[in-house]
This record gives C-alpha cells, sequence and structure tokens, in this order.
C-alpha cells in the first residue's frame, strides 16, 4: 500500500548551503564563547553547575514554547512564516515518519541559524563583569543544547538511536521515544518541550499552556489549534500503512 501522507520537500541547493553555513557558523561562535569562558572564567564556582542547568532547562522551554506556539496558532498559508515554520509541525503530526528521513542539514539548520544569533549577544557579554561570568555559562548551555533541538528530537523518534544517545535518554539528559510520543496522540497539546523535556511535568502541572491559550483567545478572539485541525482533515480519510504507524 502506498502511503499518501504529505512528505516535506527537500531542501534547493541554497537552502542547503544556507543551513550547511549556518551549522557551521554556530559551531565556530559556541566554540568562541566555550574559548572564552574557558579562559577567563573559575568554573569550580558554587554557582557554575546552576548556571549550567539554568540554560540547559531554559533551551527546554523554549522549545517548549515555539512548539505549542507553532502547533496552535497561525495558517499553513501564512506568508514566509506558514510554509517554512508551520506546514513542518502540520506535516510532522499527520506523518511523523517523515522526519526520520530528513538529512542532519535540513534537521539542525533553521535552529543553528537563530543560534547563531543568540550567541553572537552571548559573545558580546563583559565577562570581567560580575554578572557576565553566569551569563556566559547559562548562555553556553542554551546555546548548546539548544541548537541541537531538532535533532534531539529526531532521536526521540527512532526506534534504536545511537548507543550513546540511548543512555542520555534513558538518564533523562535527552528527550526519550516514550516520553514524546505522548505528544503524538490527537490533539497533539501536551509534552511540548523537545530538548530535554524536563519542563513538561510542571509546566502541565500548572496548565501553563492551557491558560495562555486561554488568555490570547479571550484578547484577540482566535481558537487554538484550528488550523491544525483542518490541516489534519485533509488526510483523515488516508488509512496508513501498518508498518509506518509511529508509536
Amino acid at each position: 500500500m502506498t502511503d499518501e501522507r504529505p512528505r516535506l520537500c527537500e531542501l534547493t541547493r541554497a537552502q542547503v548551503l544556507f543551513s550547511g553555513l549556518s551549522i557551521v557558523a554556530a559551531l565556530l561562535l559556541l566554540g568562541a564563547l566555550g574559548v572564552r569562558i574557558v579562559a577567563r572564567v573559575d568554573l569550580w564556582q558554587w554557582w557554575a553547575p546552576l548556571a549550567l542547568a539554568g540554560g540547559i532547562a531554559a533551551a527546554d522551554f523554549g522549545s517548549g514554547l515555539v512548539h505549542w506556539g507553532a502547533d496552535t496558532w497561525g495558517r499553513d498559508d501564512l506568508p514566509v512564516v506558514g510554509r517554512r515554520l508551520l506546514v513542518p509541525f502540520r506535516v510532522h503530526h499527520i506523518n511523523p515518519d517523515d522526519f526520520i528521513r530528513r538529512r542532519f542539514i535540513d534537521t539542525n539548520g533553521d535552529v543553528a541559524f537563530i543560534a547563531a544569533i543568540v550567541l553572537g549577544g552571548f559573545l558580546a557579554v563583559p565577562l570581567e563583569a560580575r554578572w557576565g561570568e553566569p551569563a556566559g555559562v547559562f548562555g553556553f548551555a542554551f546555546c548548546g543544547v539548544g541548537m541541537m533541538t531538532n535533532q534531539i528530537h529526531q532521536w526521540a523518534h527512532l526506534p534504536s538511536p545511537p548507543r550513546l544517545v540511548r543512555a542520555l535518554q534513558a538518564c533523562g539528559m535527552l528527550l526519550g521515544r516514550a516520553e514524546h510520543a505522548a505528544h503524538h496522540h490527537r490533539p497533539y497539546d501536551v509534552r511540548y518541550c523537545i530538548t530535554t523535556g524536563w519542563c513538561n511535568k510542571p509546566l502541565e502541572a500548572v496548565a501553563f499552556f492551557r491558560r495562555l491559550e486561554a488568555a490570547i483567545a479571550w484578547m484577540t478572539g482566535l481558537q487554538p489549534r484550528h488550523d491544525d485541525r483542518r490541516y489534519e482533515q485533509k488526510y483523515d480519510a488516508i488509512e496508513i500503512p501498518a508498518e509506518t504507524r509511529h508509536a
């Protein structure tokens, strides 16, 4: 049986070049920030582990905020943002297996571009200032983990990711397959954080996203996930081949 679910288009040569350059730039800037920190910061101070953990947690929260926003608001036909940001999320809900086939550059280029911009800001932080040292360590962790968000997300969809990744998933340092699988049940409104997954349970315990949705709906009249449901309905009649169903 042919799988008729939607798939994302392959990147053009220009997009591949842009994504590749973004990844290289982000890695170089992250390395430059790391060198500055090692050369100027005493990492044995009491606040260093807190700044590191805080940066990782902030990256996870940021991934959830972006994921929730793209899942919940906007239409797939919006100029630029619709095609580049919202459509991939709509496709991912209907055909999560399409994400597995995407190449490293395709998977990580967009996030690397954003990370490179943020890293430029953290490189400007004066490490000699009292607040500069923890801010620099926080930024290194935030960007270093955050720029890997899509790759970590892809690993959470793989039945058998690399052994080191499986170990990090098992100890809760990276988003695991079982943790993320909960998001792929309609209406796709839980477990938005896709970097480490640390923030998922605390945010759901206080109904953070539901309260935010209610506030936005009250102020704007917009309905959450309206376009996501509309996009889904186009493909509801398609029978998904058993061998490609996502667990």
